[in-house]
């Protein structure tokens, strides 16, 4: 299974509109970040988690061509807001399957409202499959299994995601001791880290990598990062040698 990092960026993106911190202007391709998301394949199975405002830019960049599902985290719009864009895959493949909680159907079934009508359908709108997801009920992907992992971003509910030994958590700031059990003997973890001071709904960058050393994952990936963090090439000079900041384009083997 391959793990391909579409965006590792915060909900502004880096570089952030207008901004002239240091950052936002280096010309390491590392610290040039889309909005988070990335796209998990196998064999001849291929998913997305996330579909958010450079979804049609980041497909693009990695050259995916099927998508045999979209899996969402939450509903913020840096995860959601590139639902368009998913047409070209459905001219090819016919109907998308989306994978989330229920109250995130609902909430994406009222702002793309177009793309779940039923009746006098514009005929070039995306269509949907809506399959709610609940907490402690896996559900297939392909042929593999995903286990809901229930996190908490400030006080909204997030679902992040288990697939074999991989799991993919994002806007965390809070878990449960029973969430956590699902995550025993994972090998490779990725991870919000959005700055080093504190944040309301995020784990800062200590609280991420104290939450590694307590899920003990071989591999651990970085995501989520704020410009504020620093710069890639300097952030990564500081963490332990298994805990990495993950980039856009990067390409992992599980």
């Amino acid at each position: 299974m391959k793990v391909y990092f579409l965006g590792t960026g915060t909900s502004q993106g880096i570089p952030v509109i207008g901004s002239d911190h240091p950052v936002c202007k280096s010309i390491d391709p590392k610290d040039k970040r889309l909005r988070v998301s990335i796209w998990v394949h196998w064999d001849n199975h291929s998913f997305i988690i996330d579909c958010g405002p450079d979804f049609r830019q980041q497909m693009l960049s990695c050259g995916c061509r099927q998508i045999d599902g979209i899996l969402y985290t939450h509903e913020h719009s840096d995860h959601t807001a590139g639902m368009d864009d998913i047409r070209p895959y459905n001219f090819r493949q016919g109907p998308m399957p989306i994978y989330a909680h229920q109250r995130v159907i609902e909430n994406l079934s009222k702002r793309f409202d177009y793309i779940f009508e039923t009746e006098n359908k514009y005929p070039g709108a995306p269509s949907v499959n809506p399959v709610e997801v609940l907490n402690n009920l896996t559900f297939a992907v392909g042929d593999k299994t995903a286990i809901p992992i229930n996190v908490f971003h400030g006080s909204l509910q997030v679902f992040g995601y288990r697939i074999d030994d991989f799991a993919y958590l994002t806007d965390v700031k809070t878990i449960a001791d029973e969430e956590l059990q699902k995550l025993k003997g994972v090998k490779v973890l990725v991870v919000n880290a959005l700055r080093e001071e504190p944040h309301d709904t995020h784990f800062n960058l200590q609280e991420a990598i104290d939450f590694i050393n307590l899920v003990k994952p071989e591999r651990a990936y970085l995501t989520h990062i704020s410009h504020i963090l620093g710069f890639h090439e300097e952030v990564q000079k500081r963490l332990p040698e298994n805990i990495f900041l993950a980039y856009d384009n990067l390409e992992i083997s599980i």
